[in-house]
């Protein structure tokens, strides 16, 4: 396969890097959260650990033969991170690094791609949270790097509460979104308002005509012509969401729930799981780029209703 510019390998090896050591630090933080559990029923269960799983892209599209020796670095795959277990009713923390080359269909879609033959290199990060308490809002981060023939990063994260209008939902939205609020203002004061914005648009149920959440922040094709700062941007997004959710989930996971919260919530996610089938961008560029179905289908919850 043609190899990518030289040049832009290192920040590659360092974006990589970067996504790994994140995922390691949110499991470790989630782990925790299993660990303090005191409050509610589920307490009398084991803490929930991660179980991780690496895949390689199939020979054909430019991966081993082999799946990755354990330990090993990324070069062309992923690693699923899963949990399920008292606090976390289901967790999913990805990350990849990929290769290969866009189909001419898909091509056209993604900026620089066409100029090179299709080729591209991505690697990120995506994680899904699904509370087993209705009181705990699920969650979405991801941050990712994208090369073609030009480079951009992209990313965010937002909040889903399942139960709507009440005190509770109003402090964890004001923290959560403030917490990313100083992660864009180190870089841009413009950045916020900006992607929080295009967070609102872009999480929207047109069909129910609804929003997913209370949203946060997204971008996408960030590249503003310096490399270490958007890479440092992307770094304090991810950070940002280590400070703000462990935090709100701490806060609420000792509280008990009714039945009838708990039916809220499977309706809520039912929410969830029709905005990743029918306009989730990471879900359609994982499948197309014949990504793992496994791992990006990984967001959607063990249990949703529709009334």
């Amino acid at each position: 396969m043609t190899s990518f510019d030289a040049a832009s390998n290192i920040g590659k090896a360092e974006a990589a890097a970067w996504f790994r050591e994140l995922r390691d630090r949110i499991c470790a933080a989630f782990e925790a959260l299993e660990d303090q559990l005191e409050g509610t029923v589920h307490a009398r269960l084991p803490p929930g650990r991660f179980e991780r799983k690496r895949w390689a892209r199939p020979a054909e599209e430019g991966g081993p033969v082999q799946d990755p020796a354990p330990g090993a670095p990324l070069t062309n795959g992923g690693e699923m991170s899963l949990m399920k277990g008292r606090v976390f009713e289901k967790v999913g923390v990805n990350i990849s690094t990929v290769e290969g080359r866009f189909s001419p269909e898909f091509r056209a879609q993604i900026p620089g791609a066409e100029e090179n033959g299709g080729l591209f290199w991505a690697s990120g990060i995506s994680l899904v949270a699904h509370m087993r308490s209705p009181r705990v809002p699920a969650v979405h981060m991801n941050t990712r790097h994208i090369v073609t023939s030009k480079g951009w990063f992209g990313g965010g994260a937002d909040l889903t509460p399942m139960l709507l209008e009440t005190a509770e939902t109003a402090e964890d939205r004001d923290f959560f979104h403030s917490s990313l609020k100083a992660a864009c203002d180190r870089h841009d004061p413009a950045y916020y308002p900006r992607f929080k914005e295009w967070c609102d648009q872009y999480f929207y149920l047109p069909h129910r005509q609804e929003p997913r959440g209370v949203g946060g922040i997204f971008y996408d094709r960030h590249d503003t012509g310096n490399w270490a700062d958007d890479f440092a941007f992307t770094r304090d997004v991810g950070l940002a969401f280590l400070e703000a959710f462990p935090a709100i989930v701490d806060r609420r996971m000792n509280y008990g729930w009714t039945e009838e919260e708990r039916e809220r919530q499977l309706v809520r996610r039912g929410r969830y799981v029709e905005f990743n089938l029918l306009y989730d961008r990471g879900t359609t560029f994982g499948l197309k780029t014949n990504g793992n179905t496994e791992a990006i289908l990984m967001s959607l919850p063990p249990e949703a209703k529709w009334p």
